[in-house]
C-alpha cells in the first residue's frame, strides 16, 4: 500500500509539474495583467527543468498536497470502480446469480440473494463459512450462491473441479459436502475432495468421469472473467444486490449489505 501511495504521489507531482510547465510556457499575453510585465517575461522565460524546479520546492515545502491530491484521486477511482460493477452486475445478472454449477445454499426462492466468490484454501473463507451459516438460519428469505473461484494455487483449483462435479452429481448433498471439505483442517487437494465426496456417497468412477466435463473448466474461465469486470481479485468477495463487498467483514456487515438490497425490491 505504501508504494502504491508513493507511485501514485510521484506521477501526481510529476504531472504538476508539467501542468505548471505547459501552463507558464503556453499561457497567451493577454491573460497576464498589463502592470505584471516583469512576471510575464519571466514566465516566458523558464524551461522546463526551471518548472520543475520550483514545483518541486513547493511541493517540499507543502507536503500535504500531494496526500490531498491522492485522496481525491482515489475517490475518483472508487467512483469508477462502482459503477463499472453496476454496470457489470447489470449486464451479466444470469451469470452472477443464476449459473447453472453455482451451487445454493439457503432458499433456493429466496426474496434476496448473496453470491460468494470463495477458494477452499482461503482461511477467511473457512472464518467466513460461519457467517454464511448463521445468515441462512436467520432469514428464511436469503438465497446464498456458492461460486467457485480458486485463485490461490493449483490445489485449490483442481478441488473446485471435484466440488463442481459431486454438485452437478449430486446436488442434494452438496451443502454438506461443501460445509465439509471447506471446514476441514489442512491444505485441501483433489484426493481430499474425492476423499469427501466419496464418504457422502459418489461413484469414484462416475465422479471422475464427471470431472473431465468441459463445461466445468468453461464455467471456471467465465467466473474469472467476471470477477475481472467486478475487479475481485480476493477471497471470500461477495456480491450482494447491485454491491460488491470485499472481505470476510463479518456477518453484521453482511446483514447490512441484504437489508440494503432486500430495501431496494
Amino acid at each position: 500500500m505504501t508504494r502504491a501511495i508513493l507511485l501514485g504521489t510521484t506521477g501526481i507531482a510529476t504531472a504538476f509539474a508539467m501542468l505548471a510547465f505547459g501552463y507558464l510556457s503556453g499561457k497567451p499575453q493577454s491573460a497576464i495583467a498589463d502592470d505584471q510585465p516583469q512576471i510575464m517575461a519571466q514566465g516566458q522565460d523558464l524551461d522546463r527543468t526551471q518548472v520543475e524546479g520550483i514545483v518541486r520546492d513547493y511541493l517540499l515545502a507543502n507536503p500535504e498536497i500531494l496526500l490531498e491530491m491522492q485522496s481525491i484521486l482515489e475517490e475518483k477511482q472508487k467512483e469508477e470502480q462502482r459503477v463499472a460493477q453496476l454496470e457489470t452486475i447489470k449486464d451479466a445478472k444470469d451469470l452472477i446469480f443464476n449459473a447453472e454449477y453455482d451451487a445454493i445454499v439457503g432458499n433456493p426462492d429466496g426474496k434476496v440473494t448473496i453470491v460468494e466468490f470463495y477458494d477452499y484454501n482461503c482461511g477467511y473463507c473457512k472464518r467466513a463459512m460461519e457467517d454464511m451459516q448463521a445468515l441462512t438460519k436467520a432469514d428464511p428469505e436469503l438465497r446464498f450462491v456458492l461460486k467457485e473461484f480458486p485463485i490461490l494455487s493449483p490445489d485449490s483449483h483442481k478441488a473446485s473441479v471435484v466440488s463442481m462435479a459431486f454438485h452437478k452429481m449430486m446436488p442434494e448433498k452438496y451443502g454438506e459436502f461443501h460445509m465439509t471439505l471447506l471446514g476441514s483442517e489442512g491444505r485441501v487437494n483433489e484426493a481430499k475432495a474425492i476423499k469427501v465426496a466419496l464418504s457422502l456417497g459418489a461413484d469414484e468412477a462416475q465422479l471422475r468421469e464427471q470431472m473431465k466435463d468441459p463445461e466445468i473448466q468453461a464455467a471456471l474461465s467465465r467466473t474469472y472473467d467476471l470477477a475481472n469486470k467486478l475487479s475481485i481479485t480476493g477471497t471470500p468477495s461477495y456480491v450482494v444486490g447491485n454491491q460488491v463487498v470485499f472481505g470476510a467483514l463479518g456477518q453484521q456487515v453482511l446483514s447490512e449489505k441484504i437489508a440494503v438490497a432486500k430495501a431496494s425490491l
